[in-house]
């Protein structure tokens, strides 16, 4: 089998995968950008990309690559006690650590010292993440409007009510205000936590944001500049 490479690294801003959306193009003024490896940054191999608004990444779970895989895993929005099969989901835990997402491009940028970068939006995916390639979404062929997905139809509406007092979002940097909002009306949490005492922490665009959630209804209570833990390196 030939080796893959890594073609690019995404830059986002999650810095820990706690918070990311589930799944991409959910919300959709997240930001990345994609910065090519030294052997892929000719200007000719990007030739007719501009004419596509949407691409296919295919990427590595580059967290999970030595944490094995099984047949069965418990998806976090089914409560993570009732267990699927692994090819019925889109757990990171796979016999291949291959990720798959669509996002919109926004624009491709000439740089000076990094060749093309691509600049996108809706990706769920950690900064840093590894890029193994890339390829043009195709309207007529990869849209299906009549397509059924399983149990994900039955969850797909699930949204918490968010409250962000506005003395801790003004921390924020103004452009990073609103996906931070949609990223927890997603409810980062898995479903089986359910502790109105317990607080939790998403890391993003450089910050923590601390927050509870009861009922239906999730409360910032704190916003920190991020530190990475000691476990982390």
């Amino acid at each position: 089998m030939t080796e893959l490479k890594k073609i690019a690294v995404i830059h986002t801003d999650f810095q820990e995968k706690f918070g990311i959306p589930r799944q991409s193009n959910l919300i959709d003024s997240l930001k990345a950008e994609i910065i090519f490896e030294p052997g892929y940054r000719d200007p000719n191999e990007f030739i007719g990309l501009s004419g596509f608004s949407h691409l296919w990444l295919l990427w590595e779970f580059s967290e999970n690559v030595s944490a094995g895989w099984s047949p069965m895993v418990y998806p976090p929005r089914l409560g993570g006690r009732k267990h699927m099969g692994v090819f019925a989901t889109r757990s990171p835990f796979r016999p291949n650590p291959i990720g798959l997402s669509s996002v919109k491009l926004d624009s491709i940028e000439l740089r000076e010292g990094s060749g093309p970068v691509l600049h996108v939006s809706g990706a769920d995916l950690l900064d840093g993440t590894p890029i193994l390639d890339i390829k043009p979404y195709i309207r007529y062929t990869d849209s299906h409007p009549d397509a059924v997905s399983g149990f994900a139809d039955d969850v797909k509406e699930y949204r918490l009510e968010v409250v962000f007092p506005e003395h801790l979002l003004s921390i924020l940097p103004p452009a990073k205000r609103e996906p931070a909002i949609e990223i927890l009306k997603q409810d980062p949490r898995p479903a089986y936590q359910k502790d109105p005492d317990r607080r939790y922490g998403v890391a993003f665009a450089g910050y923590d944001i601390r927050f509870h959630v009861k009922g239906g209804v999730l409360t910032v209570c704190e916003v920190v500049p991020y530190r990475k833990k000691a476990s982390e390196g």
